[in-house]
């Protein structure tokens, strides 16, 4: 065969070459896509959602809102950024942020995040922009649920009683020393705190304890005890106080079943603790006069109690302790802005 013709079948034969398919970007041979670029898109959003969110619950815990993390909105939201992170973990190039979404979904979600909004509001307060204007009002309530606020103007002030504690309690010192020898330590300076007033808030009242005196020694024996209580009842009587009462006796009416409980005792003769109380009604004030006699104690208890309160708070173990109280006192110095304050209130 002549050598042309077999040249022409070779090029008949042989398959023609292949030409590349232009992609749309103009390359050769390029694919149109990239495999699992839409899927990692989705772990990004995933990922993003959760922070965004979790950034929303933290400016909600700091600014004390923790009703809002209960409501039906936040749960619909928590449900969305969870549907994407599952959605995200169930792809192959999402997997990696849809785990990192994940973490952060259990550790800042509506549950934690308004646990510690609740714990934030009650300790310091932020509740109280998210109550009605009415519970407000109340809440600044000057005088004491269920009590006529007038009476606290008409009885005895704050400063009326500081000093009559004051002349009381020295008196009494006094006299105890003249007669049975008795030498005075100061445990407790004394404070006035404000009083609740019933509505959530705290009143323009106060509750006031006069400074407490001490005995450096023990204050024992029933005679004894009983001569020490008598001279104090004289005492404060001449200042304007009724008679004592005695709470560990069994005569003052208290139900004898808790006597050993409460004193050690059943009988006088026999208790650690002592507690009479005097007051000056109809003013507001409490006397108590309070002895502690460890020579009674058979069992230890108490002494072990009074050791630790002595190491707390320096007192002295055993011996007689004299202290006043006053509940819901008002200041002369507030008196102008309690009165003012209660226009406010039918």
């Amino acid at each position: 065969m002549p050598s042309a013709v077999v040249e022409r079948v070779r090029r008949d034969e042989t398959p023609p070459a292949t030409n590349p398919v232009s992609s749309p970007s103009g390359f050769a041979g390029a694919r149109s896509t990239t495999p699992g670029r839409g899927k990692t898109v989705l772990g990004w959003i995933a990922l993003s959602g959760a922070i965004l969110f979790a950034v929303f619950l933290v400016i909600l815990a700091a600014i004390g809102d923790a009703e809002a993390f209960f409501g039906a909105t936040m749960l619909v939201l928590q449900l969305v950024v969870l549907g994407l992170v599952v959605a995200a973990l169930a792809t192959r190039g999402g997997r990696i942020l849809g785990a990192a979404a994940l973490t952060v979904a259990l550790v800042l979600n509506i549950g934690t995040m308004g646990a510690l909004g609740a714990v934030r509001a009650a300790a310091t307060g932020s509740a109280a922009g998210h109550k009605t204007e009415t519970q407000k009002l109340w809440e600044a309530y000057p005088g004491i649920k269920g009590k006529d606020p007038n009476g606290f103007v008409a009885q005895q002030s704050l400063e009326g009683l500081q000093a009559l504690a004051d002349e009381t309690l020295t008196d009494v010192r006094a006299q105890l020393t003249a007669k049975y020898g008795l030498t005075w330590v100061k445990v407790d300076d004394g404070q006035a705190r404000p009083e609740r007033n019933g509505y959530g808030g705290e009143s323009m009242l106060v509750r006031y304890s006069a400074p407490v005196w001490a005995t450096r020694q023990p204050v024992t024996g029933y005679a004894h005890k009983l001569a020490v209580m008598r001279t104090i009842e004289t005492v404060i009587k001449a200042h304007g106080w009724r008679g004592m009462i005695a709470f560990n006796d069994p005569a003052s009416g208290i139900d004898p079943s808790v006597l050993p409980k409460m004193y050690g005792g059943s009988a006088p003769q026999t208790q650690v603790q002592w507690e009479w109380f005097s007051d000056e009604q109809p003013d507001p004030g409490w006397f108590y006069a309070t002895t502690v006699d460890l020579a009674n104690d058979s069992t230890g208890a108490y002494r072990t109690s009074r050791e630790q309160t002595s190491q707390r708070t320096g007192e002295p173990l055993e011996g007689l302790q004299l202290a006043v109280v006053g509940r819901y006192m008002l200041s002369t110095s507030k008196v102008d802005a309690f009165k003012n304050a209660l226009t406010k209130y039918p």
